[in-house]
């Protein structure tokens, strides 16, 4: 997670599934999520995980509910699994294939029990609920939390996000929606790069601030 933004595909179908990643990973960003909730998602985890398997890009999977879809989704090539709430059950599938587990969560009592589980990262959903303040507000009596907003973020707003505390964020609509209804991948690979430059922008900022 490198480049601080994890990219969220979700797609209708396969092939629209595999456009997105691949128009994605063209724009500089080289953590992608593909959700289970796009059919077939397993074949678009392995394909992408064989066709870059010198780690080009990480490969993972998303909306990830109980381990059982974790232990297919691992099998097929993904190399961390995000879940839209926490399960301990799943957090120690990952752990029994040391892979990276980021479960989500919302409130203090919740991202307590994330961290005791031993997850690597916190996903926290959904984010645009209360905007950056909830990235500060959490990290007040826990700041040794790394937190991963998702929902809610977009280019305006990017660099609040990472000045509240966040460690990277996961974006999908405000990525995707534009390509899907135009049917054009160019939108998507040019909006990547611009989050990366965004996101290059306000790291080099507050490290400098520091």
């Amino acid at each position: 997670m490198e480049g601080g933004i994890i990219a969220i595909i979700r797609a209708p179908d396969v092939e629209r599934g595999y456009n997105l990643a691949e128009a994605a990973r063209r724009g500089g960003i080289t953590a992608i999520e593909i959700t289970m909730t796009v059919p077939r998602a397993l074949d678009v985890i392995r394909d992408l995980a064989s066709r870059y398997c010198n780690g080009e890009i990480l490969v993972g999977a998303g909306t990830v509910l109980d381990p059982e879809t974790a232990r297919l989704a691992i099998l097929s090539g993904a190399e961390y699994i995000i879940s839209p709430h926490f399960d301990l059950a799943t957090v120690q599938m990952c752990h029994r294939y040391r892979k990276v587990c980021i479960p989500g969560a919302m409130s203090v009592k919740e991202v307590v029990e994330v961290l005791e589980s031993g997850a690597d990262a916190v996903k926290i959903f959904p984010a645009g609920l209360f905007g950056p303040s909830i990235i500060k507000a959490i990290r007040e009596p826990l700041p040794q939390v790394m937190m991963i907003p998702t929902g809610g973020i977009s280019l305006d707003n990017v660099a609040e996000w990472f000045e509240a505390g966040a460690v990277a964020v996961a974006v999908g609509g405000d990525l995707t929606q534009e390509t899907l209804a135009k049917g054009d991948y160019g939108i998507l690979e040019q909006k990547a790069k611009d989050y990366i430059a965004r996101i290059k922008e306000v790291r080099k900022k507050l490290k400098a601030g520091k």
